[in-house]
């Protein structure tokens, strides 16, 4: 990590990026594959977005390779989330932005007094923001605002397809209640690899429970499978939930733990927490994957 600083400090110097001529597209770079959908829907075809991370990749242990440096140092705009969500590319990102590159965290829209406390992260908040929907029409709001900043040229282009987005997003609050609203309170435990689903479970009013904790740089251990174990005895839990960037060894461990206690519990689909799902399936889109996940919980707890 340190190397590839130095050599983003040292193109910085020569020059303080390679911004788009006049007539060109923005040329963005993104971090997470949710900012990537926002941006793409917002940008549409006047800017050019290259996405750092793909379907499964995990935020958390990401490390930037080399071939990263030039996306980065070409980039007229990057976006990420913050709240160290990145890891150890926040530090990068810190560097460039004091050398003039412009680097914008999207979680910068939002007021963090409303924020999950973490003491997981540096930042003392829990990254995980896009599960909450509320939070991102306000961070969609704030992207499509710097957009216009960078290219004002072409700003009543972004504020139409911001809007055409934020349209969306409200219709998947509305499904997403309707859907949940099939669930029983009572039955409204989310049991999962890594604990990324505190802003969904404060949403839609989920007790939720993570075999990792918030950042999957910690390991589950003896105690939090024993834990949990009994956790799930004692609340007649019918599923847990594997996730797509996250090795599913520890649910099953999980699974075969509550089985030596005599009971049962299934494996009750996989979920996307940290990536959305392949491009070019409705899984690789923010609305897409949230409808994806919350069918898959409630089919299986009810």
């Amino acid at each position: 990590m340190k190397n590839i600083v130095y050599i983003l400090l040292a193109l910085l110097l020569i020059s303080c990026g390679n911004q788009s001529d006049s007539n060109d597209k923005l040329l963005i770079v993104t971090t997470t594959t949710m900012i990537t959908d926002m941006v793409e829907n917002i940008g549409g075809d006047k800017v050019n977005v290259q996405g750092l991370m793909g379907s499964g990749v995990d935020p958390h242990l990401y490390k930037a390779s080399e071939g990263d440096v030039s996306k980065l140092f070409n980039a007229d705009i990057i976006f990420y989330s913050g709240l160290h969500l990145e890891g150890k590319l926040v530090e990068v990102f810190e560097q460039m932005a004091s050398q003039g590159k412009n680097t914008i965290a999207i979680s910068d829209a939002l007021d963090k007094k409303t924020l999950i406390g973490s003491e997981y992260f540096a930042s003392n908040y829990d990254p995980h923001i896009w599960f909450d929907v509320d939070y991102w029409t306000t961070m969609t709001a704030y992207v499509s605002q710097q957009l216009s900043k960078a290219d004002p040229e072409n700003a009543d282009y972004y504020a139409a397809n911001r809007d055409a987005y934020l349209e969306k997003i409200q219709q998947l609050k509305t499904e997403l209640t309707a859907k949940i609203n099939e669930l029983p309170q009572d039955k409204r435990i989310l049991v999962t690899a890594h604990d990324a689903f505190n802003y969904f479970g404060r949403s839609f009013d989920f007790e939720v429970v993570g075999l990792q904790g918030i950042s999957t740089a910690t390991e589950a251990g003896v105690q939090d499978v024993q834990r949990i174990t009994q956790f799930i005895i004692d609340n007649k839990v019918k599923a847990v939930f594997i996730e797509s960037s996250v090795p599913r060894r520890t649910v099953e461990a999980l699974q075969a733990a509550v089985k030596a206690q005599n009971h049962e519990v299934s494996i009750g689909g996989e979920l996307y927490s940290d990536a959305l799902g392949s491009a070019g399936t409705a899984e690789g889109t923010y609305v897409g994957m949230y409808k994806h996940n919350v069918e898959t919980i409630v089919n299986a707890l009810k």
